[in-house]
């Protein structure tokens, strides 16, 4: 990893790698009408996301019925969480271009790309909402708005949201990989809007990589010890969104089911889809064996152990 580091702090392999993002982004580039939607609507007879993903499957105690229904409030909201980050990665990316623009003209073109193609997402994300919603009954909540999460985001350190956002990007790659493309139970539209994302995705995360490294180069020893502070709070801070949506997912679901469950069922589903958020939008990225190789090689032991230990109340809750 050190010799890729060094590699990606040269301009001719840093403007290489660039070069492939623009290409490959020229290549996979689609619209949402004409490749993805195509005139179709969303399969409430199916699951949203997959097992792997929601652990509704882990709910012994929900019937066949109450576990698809969960997974699409679930999806729904899976959908969301993704429009909201999107939102401060795009203004990222569009604030680090201003750095390329009288330099390095195919770092500009890349992040300009990465920032059209997280806009295309957003809007994605918002027809899906209006999709959905259509579908489903009243009383959704999002518990936080995209422009204040921004706005917190932003006004962190440079290497720390960088960090999170290259964390972001690998796990929505093994999400896909892993979970939503084995799939066979799923919705046929939910699942191919994950798989347009997916596309888009693997370009992002080399481009979050190259701009990740290149700000960690621009440090001393005492900001990057700040960065990594700056890091935990975020994703602090993402850890309390999760918990405040999946509290009002799960009133949302026991509001709009058939039977009454019991007070130790109703925990068990507050335990279970946090458990299940945290999976997606936490831990999944951080165990990501590319992301800890990644920040191994730019954080110290000391460092390295702040952020195990933050991290673990959420990997392991009491």
């Amino acid at each position: 990893m050190s010799a890729v580091i060094a590699d990606l702090n040269t301009e001719p392999g840093r403007t290489a790698r660039y070069a492939r993002c623009v290409q490959m982004s020229k290549k996979t580039e689609w619209q949402i009408e004409r490749d993805l939607m195509r005139g179709r609507t969303f399969d409430f007879s199916r699951k949203f996301l997959p097992d792997g993903l929601s652990f509704v499957d882990r709910l012994g105690f929900l019937s066949t019925e109450e576990a698809r229904v969960l997974s699409q409030i679930q999806g729904r909201t899976y959908a969301y969480i993704f429009g909201l980050v999107e939102r401060f990665i795009s203004a990222k990316m569009l604030e680090q271009s201003r750095a390329h623009v009288l330099g390095d003209q195919l770092a500009l073109e890349a992040l300009a790309r990465f920032s059209n193609e997280e806009i295309k997402h957003q809007e994605l994300f918002r027809r899906m909402e209006d999709m959905i919603g259509g579908h489903m009954p009243g009383g959704y909540r999002q518990v936080a708005d995209p422009n204040d999460v921004a706005r917190a985001v932003l006004s962190a350190g440079t290497w720390a949201v960088l960090a999170l956002t290259c964390h972001i990007e690998l796990f929505v790659q093994s999400h896909y990989e892993e979970s939503i493309a084995l799939g066979q139970d799923l919705c046929p539209l939910f699942k191919d809007v994950f798989h347009f994302h997916w596309k888009d995705e693997c370009q992002h995360v080399q481009i979050d990589e190259l701009e990740w490294i290149a700000e960690h180069a621009r440090l001393n020893a005492a900001e990057r010890t700040n960065a990594v502070d700056g890091f935990i709070a975020l994703v602090g801070a993402v850890d309390g969104i999760l918990q405040a949506q999946a509290a009002v997912d799960v009133e949302y679901f026991l509001k709009n089911t058939l039977r009454d469950f019991g007070p130790g069922q109703q925990q068990e589903l507050k335990d279970g889809v946090l458990r299940a958020y945290r999976w997606q939008y936490i831990i999944s990225g951080a165990q990501h064996r590319h992301f800890a190789r990644l920040l191994g090689s730019m954080t110290t032991p000391a460092e390295q152990l702040r952020i195990r230990q933050a991290l673990a109340p959420i990997i392991s809750p009491n």
